[in-house]
């Protein structure tokens, strides 16, 4: 079947979004879609890509603005203050990715070159959908959240240093013969004057540029795309890579005030072009390459899923967290990301590498973002399962969590004990207090604790889900129990445990929306708040009584 390049490209958006929604469906990123999209309509099956420059030119501007964006948001200030378990988590991971997975690959039958990218590759895991399944699960301010968002940073970091340091193994030119010191020497030179002159221009030049051109929303994303595409090229010029480029030009716009307008609106425009970057991807693919690279990436995929996560239980159990804790977090990196193939195709583009190492790096990236997404949605109940299993890799005293007060609530301030202080739970705690009432709270979360007892309220240290530690409560001046946990798992969990343990007393929990609504309404709970649902109907009955009394503006229609 031909079609014009205007048709095609119409043709490739349309089965895009309609595989999309079936993958949105089965809970998956539609990245994967697209990537099957490309193998389905390229050669190795209907044919029906033919706009190859096209697509390829669309796909090489995606990944520079996806680098672009991924610059922009390290701004030095968030860098600075990576937490040391964050950074010590991200960097062992690193090491042990890399170093066991180099061998793994060796071992595989793969030559030096092959084994290094692709064991760099495997250390990279998604952060847009790692943020995007946290947010989702509302535990991206959870402790293990945060944690995994820091050690992400490292890879990010991490990612762009492996680029700059593969581009600078570019092969010489025809003729040209250069030792290893004129290469590290030359890498150097250039790495020094890009730094003195990237200095300058974010010190003196770019924050007046950029206030210039914010004057008009539409400039300045014009500016921004220019920018980023420009040091791209000016990158591959200067013997880095494209991908090296778009990532300085993002960093060097990351601390002027203008950085969240412009990630805002280039989003989109990344979404956009990065869809071509997964098509053409499966379009460059052979189903006959992808099958005698099957095996390889079955064993790939099952080291970085189960590999990983081990890694980061046993860095975050040394340093004192728990096992809970580090298996949450580590589930966040059972998986490689785009990095890893835009990384591999680089090394394509620079001559390190053959086909096949792309095939086998897609192949363990379709495996593992697929299985890890399961994982890390049912990440609660995998753990329950898994719990008994998991005590080599917690302390006999898991003194991070434990650094703050263990001791239960008194019987004279427990008159409501609010189980969960994110924002709703402390603000509740908050106001029963500034009222009167003897409440306390409890969290899991060390961090939280320690704020709020900064701030002044009595709060506590404990894990609502383990049932000896809702056994140590006194809970005979209980009155009322309030539940403000994020999931309906945990929520039942405790009331089961609260019941347990002889309270017979009234318990409220609260819904996020309408189906966890309909599963709270099976527990053992007296009342339901619903906080969105009752903010709207308070500020709707308040902006009555405004109306009701406030005769109306002078010119306004009646």
């Amino acid at each position: 079947m031909t079609f014009t390049p205007f048709a095609e490209f119409a043709v490739l958006l349309l089965v895009a979004a309609g595989a999309g929604a079936l993958f949105v469906q089965l809970r998956q990123p539609v990245l994967i879609a697209y990537i099957v999209v490309g193998i389905a309509l390229g050669p190795a099956g209907l044919g029906w890509v033919k706009a190859h420059d096209e697509v390829a030119l669309l796909a090489q501007i995606g990944v520079t603005v996806l680098l672009f964006i991924v610059g922009l948001k390290l701004d030095l200030h968030h860098v600075r203050h990576i937490g040391p378990v964050a950074l010590a988590t991200g960097l062992g991971q690193l090491a042990f990715t890399i170093a066991g997975g180099f061998v793994l690959i060796l071992a595989l039958g793969k030559d030096v070159m092959t084994a290094l990218y692709v064991a760099v590759a495997l250390t990279f895991s998604s952060t847009i959908i790692i943020v995007k399944l946290l947010t989702d699960k509302r535990e991206l301010d959870a402790l293990h959240g945060r944690i995994a968002v820091g050690f992400l940073i490292v890879q990010d970091l991490a990612v762009v240093l492996a680029m700059m340091a593969m581009s600078a193994l570019r092969p010489p030119e025809a003729g040209e013969a250069a030792s290893a010191w004129m290469v590290a020497a030359s890498l150097v030179g250039r790495i020094v004057l890009a730094v003195l002159i990237i200095a300058a221009l974010m010190r003196w030049v770019l924050p007046r540029v950029v206030a210039l051109m914010a004057r008009s929303q539409e400039l300045l994303l014009i500016f921004a795309l220019a920018w980023g595409v420009g040091l791209a090229a000016l990158g591959d010029w200067a013997g880095f890579s494209m991908e090296a480029g778009a990532f300085v030009a993002g960093f060097t716009l990351a601390s002027t005030h203008f950085r969240e307008a412009i990630n805002a609106r280039l989003g989109g425009v990344r979404d956009f072009l990065l869809l071509f970057f997964f098509i053409h991807l499966g379009a460059e693919l052979n189903l006959s390459t992808l099958g005698q690279e099957l095996w390889p990436a079955l064993v790939l995929a099952v080291f970085v899923l189960i590999g990983n996560p081990l890694i980061v239980m046993a860095i975050m159990g040394y340093m004192g967290y728990r096992k809970r804790t580090g298996f949450l977090a580590g589930l966040t990196v059972a998986q490689i990301s785009e990095f890893s193939i835009v990384f591999v195709a680089m090394g394509i583009s620079l001559g390190h590498l053959d086909v096949q190492a792309l095939g086998l790096t897609t192949l363990v990236g379709l495996i593992t973002i697929t299985l890890s997404t399961y994982m890390i949605l049912y990440s609660h109940p995998l753990y329950e399962r898994l719990a008994p299993w998991l005590g080599v890799f917690e302390r006999k005293r898991p003194h991070r969590e434990l650094a703050v007060d263990r001791h239960p609530p008194r019987s004279d301030e427990s008159a409501v004990l609010v189980f969960g202080l994110g924002r709703y739970g402390s603000r509740l705690l908050g106001e029963l207090r500034r009222l009167g009432v003897a409440a306390a709270g409890i969290d899991h979360d060390p961090e939280a604790v320690r704020e709020l007892k900064r701030q002044g309220l009595p709060v506590h240290y404990g894990d609502a889900e383990n049932p000896d530690f809702v056994e140590s409560l006194a809970l005979r001046a209980t009155r009322w129990v309030v539940v403000t946990l994020p999931l309906v798992s945990s929520t039942r969990a405790l009331v089961h445990a609260l019941r347990g343990a002889g309270y017979a007393g009234p318990i409220a929990v609260t819904a996020r929306d309408e189906a966890s609504l309909q599963e709270l309404q099976r527990l053992d709970a007296q009342h339901i708040y619903l906080p969105f649902r009752d903010a709207a109907v308070h500020a709707a009955e308040h902006l009555l009584g405004v109306l009701t009394v406030s005769p109306p503006a002078s010119g306004a229609n009646p």
